[in-house]
């Protein structure tokens, strides 16, 4: 710790709201006008946790993405993921589907039958990673890793699933362009973990109250970027969830709607393709969310 103190250390990035319909609301993180990017993650949303009445569900219909990699992590409910290679995948709490857009990809969200027509909730964080600029037109990619599969680490008062990347001593079968920390934490209460300077940026994401670093409470569902890379000391005096995150940046990044590169002539080049629909489809989907006017 500093001898200023652990808020010196803290920058607190509390995030917007967006109610997207039904009292869906997600909260969006990163970028921020004092934060575009802590690693190689350019965009955290929080979404939920809300209930959906029977009938009622998600339909995020086929869009695009270059440039980047995606991430969905569950705490609660189930999504539906379709792609243009193929890929049909529900993924559920503790799973993790990693999609490599690359030089482009098609993809939808939606909730399953079975959870739609029963009702359900759902909770959890959606994030891009940017690729570095060598990567960024690679193939595009889909990685599915079921939760038997996700590496777990069995700490004093803390159990850490390690989602991507590596961390507390394993390594997750979803490793990332760059060296990435991105793990989620579950504190049972009186217990916790020390977070090493291993990665270069670093984040803690509290999602319950409760959660400390060293002697400092740190607000729940607001994103806490570490400003050093001294080992910092989590602990919860209840049970409580966190997520943590970064790793080595990848540098500035252009980022329009679902485009994200390092020109601004490679995002006007994806604008084009796909108004004209040159990005390819999902399998089976006929629908799909036209390019924005503005």
């Amino acid at each position: 710790m500093s001898a200023t103190g652990p808020s010196s250390r803290l920058l607190p990035i509390a995030g917007r709201e967006h109610d997207i319909g039904g009292g869906f609301v997600v909260r969006r993180l990163l970028p921020d006008a004092r934060r575009r990017a802590v690693g190689p993650f350019i965009f955290v949303d929080h979404m939920g946790p809300h209930a959906f009445a029977p009938g009622e569900g998600i339909d995020v219909r086929p869009h695009p993405h270059i440039g980047l990699s995606t991430l969905t992590w569950l705490f609660d409910g189930a999504l539906l993921h379709r792609d243009s290679l193929g890929s049909v995948q529900v993924i559920r709490p503790g799973d993790v589907n990693w999609m490599t857009a690359g030089r482009g990809i098609v993809h939808s969200e939606r909730t399953p039958a079975a959870e739609r027509a029963a009702g359900h909730r759902v909770e959890g964080l959606q994030t891009w990673l940017a690729m570095p600029e060598e990567r960024a037109e690679d193939a595009p990619a889909f990685q599915h890793v079921p939760a038997a599969e996700v590496p777990r680490v069995l700490l004093d008062g803390a159990t850490v699933d390690v989602v991507a990347g590596d961390s507390f001593g394993r390594q997750s079968p979803v490793r990332g362009c760059v060296p990435t920390l991105y793990a989620s934490v579950r504190f049972s209460g009186g217990g916790g973990l020390t977070l090493d300077g291993t990665h270069e940026e670093r984040a803690i994401l509290p999602l319950d109250d409760g959660v400390f670093l060293d002697d400092q409470p740190l607000a729940a569902k607001v994103l806490h970027v570490l400003l050093d890379r001294e080992p910092a000391r989590l602990r919860a005096d209840r049970a409580a969830r966190a997520m943590l995150l970064g790793g080595s940046p990848v540098g500035p990044r252009h980022l329009w709607w679902n485009f994200v590169a390092t020109t601004r002539e490679r995002i006007e080049r994806a604008k084009a393709d796909w108004g004209a629909q040159r990005m390819g489809t999902v399998p089976g989907e006929v629908d799909f969310i036209p390019l924005p006017e503005r």
